[in-house]
């Protein structure tokens, strides 16, 4: 089976103030799902932090000691064409806080946010020593259901609609080593607060709060092996927010807060090559600088399912 048919999820990391999703042939890689066939992913990840940066500043959590977040996915990609492609997904988040009395807060738990997107490939040029491909993608995502996003930080995601627009470029050669660069813009609406009053550089009287949107930028090194039955990843990733505050000294973070990060991580996936279109997978990532972010570690495990819709 040619890997382009194959598909396959990308790293991802739940953080404060930001919501994001794993993806089954992602809207962030090179990969294509052939004309009417779809792919669906299941996956559980989890995640935890006992530090988080206080604007530019490294503090311990303290008061809530350990902040753990779990999601199970489900998600499916489809091939509209050959060159375009459909995304859907909607993650289930339950978070928690860990001390020996059980913690001064609760947790929650529920649907996140839905999600929806396609990517087009734009170009492919095949030469004797490898083959380059560019792509853009386009992706909305909304609250799923009626959580509060400013119960930080176990709120189970930003609650405000958000389209996120990308640019790939991926390079590939013939012994299977491969580059991709991805930069993207995504903007974020406002997001309704149970309160009536809030402090983001000033006073606002409304339970209104504008999210910040952001840039993001990813950068990965990978390769194929055992015949193109194994994938494996290694990978940078970084958000900067456009506007926003910081999170006020002894206070809990909000919606409004300047969020930006760099993420490092590794990615595995392998297809069964005796059982056509099945699919296993494992990641791991770190959170390693940042501005009113927690200093995440997350790891992930899945199973992917492809085969053809539509005859």
């Amino acid at each position: 089976m040619n890997f382009y048919s194959k598909c396959q999820t990308g790293l991802c990391v739940l953080l404060l103030a930001l919501s994001c999703h794993a993806w089954a042939q992602s809207p962030t890689d090179e990969l294509m799902m052939p004309h009417r066939e779809i792919c669906f992913l299941g996956s559980y990840e989890y995640g935890q932090f006992d530090e988080y940066w206080e604007g530019s500043t490294l503090r311990d959590n303290a008061t809530i000691a350990t902040v753990q977040r779990r999601t199970a996915l489900l998600m499916a990609a489809y091939g509209l064409t050959n060159k375009l492609d459909l995304y859907v997904g909607i993650p289930y988040v339950s978070t928690n806080s860990t001390l020996p009395n059980g913690g001064k807060f609760a947790g929650t738990s529920g649907f996140q946010d839905y999600a929806v997107g396609v990517k087009y490939q734009a170009f492919k040029k095949a030469t004797e020593k490898g083959e380059f491909s560019a792509y853009a993608s386009l992706n909305f995502s909304n609250r799923a259901s009626d959580y509060l996003s400013d119960y930080q930080p176990y709120a189970l995601g930003l609650g405000t609609p958000q389209l996120a627009w990308r640019a790939i470029a991926h390079q590939k050669w013939s012994n299977g080593l491969y580059i991709r660069a991805v930069g993207g813009y995504v903007w974020k609406g406002y997001t309704q607060a149970e309160r009536e009053y809030y402090y983001n550089d000033g006073s606002y009287y409304t339970a209104w709060m504008d999210v910040p949107s952001s840039w993001n930028y990813e950068a990965v090194l990978g390769k194929w092996f055992l015949a193109n039955s194994l994938r494996v990843e290694v990978g940078y990733s970084a958000q900067r927010s456009t506007s926003g505050d910081d999170i006020r000294a002894y206070n809990a973070p909000q919606p409004t807060n300047r969020v930006n990060m760099d993420r490092v991580g590794g990615f595995a996936h392998y297809y069964f090559p005796k059982v056509k279109g099945l699919g296993i997978l494992a990641y791991f990532s770190q959170v390693v600088d940042g501005k009113n972010a927690p200093k995440m570690t997350g790891f992930g495990v899945g199973a992917t399912y492809q085969f053809r819709l539509l005859k």
